[in-house]
């Protein structure tokens, strides 16, 4: 890809930065859609429960984010 195949647009959410290339560009309401509100949070878990943890994913096929939101739901859902 060449210099040329690419610019710096300002999209229409709160003036951010995005990049455009030759073919598409920055449209409302495309991507992946939202579920919620994203909010980063840190775990410390032993060594163990983090190899069962990665294990469990792995055998489900689920990303760490998709396993601990289950989790959470079936744990609120059933007090």
């Amino acid at each position: 890809m060449t210099d040329d195949n690419i610019k710096v647009g300002i999209s229409n959410k709160e003036g951010q930065l995005g990049f455009l290339f030759t073919k598409g560009g920055l449209r409302e309401g495309a991507g992946r859609k939202s579920i919620g509100v994203t909010k980063k949070v840190s775990l410390t878990l032993t060594e163990e429960m983090w190899e069962q943890f990665d294990k469990h994913c792995a055998e489900l096929e689920l990303s760490k984010s998709e396993a601990i939101r289950t989790m959470m739901e079936q744990y609120f859902s059933s007090r």
